[in-house]
């Protein structure tokens, strides 16, 4: 059977998707790509054509661009989008394209960091111990109370720089006032996680799933410190590499079974439940 020639609408001006149209271009099934708005690196990749009279926040626009087109595939790379909820507006508007990303149900499991930690807890998917907060009085108080190490997370995206990881009290309690009070990160900070800071080798498992079975990427690692030594605050994202060797092939089937697993059936419950 003929496989149909995908034309792929590939949202985002990131690192990430000159990574994805330079990936895409690749296979023969893909017949072409347009990338709203796109940069230099998407320029330069066969196949490819930076198209900036589109918004990438205007669904609307988007919807119209991929009729046409004659689009049958959108891709959005950023986080933003799919919080937003594009794909559910495309199955509802453009018939015939399929999506890759999850809907606006389940990313709310990157939109949200008090969400997704209320989650892991419901689902008895391990997570460092934590609480919420949406008064900065109340928060203010908590840090004063806890004899451990914190990690201060904003609540809502922050293109990967709102975490925050104090060494003191006094640091704990500046971040806190800075995403509260003083709004560095806007609205992602109206609300914040106070978590258990652990120690130990950060690993990254990327994976696919139907909503029922699962298949991951090689395991890999992100270094998130600005400085040499994995020092300095976070950023977006200075590196990463996979595979990484940090774990071994039994701990990545335990993290299929306790984490991975019954994180896609909560998801698909929790959707099943709000249809």
């Amino acid at each position: 059977m003929d496989v149909p020639k995908l034309r792929i609408l590939l949202v985002g001006n990131g690192g990430r998707e000159h990574a994805l149209s330079w990936k895409l271009s690749q296979s023969s099934n893909v017949e072409h790509i347009y990338v709203v708005p796109g940069n230099g690196g998407t320029a330069t990749v066969a196949k490819c054509t930076n198209v900036d009279s589109v918004s990438a926040e205007d669904f609307a626009a988007l919807a119209r661009f991929a009729k046409e087109h004659g689009i049958n595939l959108l891709v959005p790379g950023p986080e933003a989008p799919l919080v937003a909820g594009i794909a559910d507006y495309f199955q509802q508007h453009v018939a015939g394209v399929g999506c890759f990303g999850p809907s606006k149900l389940a990313a709310r499991m990157e939109g949200s960091k008090t969400f997704s930690k209320d989650f892991m807890k419901a689902h008895n998917i391990p997570t460092a111990a934590y609480e919420n907060f949406n008064d900065y009085e109340k928060a203010k108080k908590y840090l004063d109370t806890v004899d451990h190490d914190v990690v201060i997370k904003a609540d809502g995206l922050a293109a990967g720089k709102g975490v925050i990881i104090p060494k003191t009290k006094e640091e704990a309690q500046a971040a806190l006032k800075d995403i509260m009070l003083d709004k560095e990160f806007g609205d992602a900070g109206n609300e914040v996680v106070i978590e258990e800071f652990l120690e130990g080798e950060e690993l990254s498992i990327l994976t696919f799933s139907d909503g029922y079975s699962i298949r991951s990427l090689p395991p890999a690692q992100d270094h998130k410190r600005i400085g040499d030594g994995d020092t300095g605050p976070n950023t977006g994202g200075m590196g990463t590499y996979a595979p990484t060797r940090v774990v071994t092939d039994a701990q990545l089937k335990d993290i299929d079974r306790t984490i991975i697993q019954p994180t896609i059936d909560g998801m698909r419950k929790s959707c099943e439940q709000a249809a």
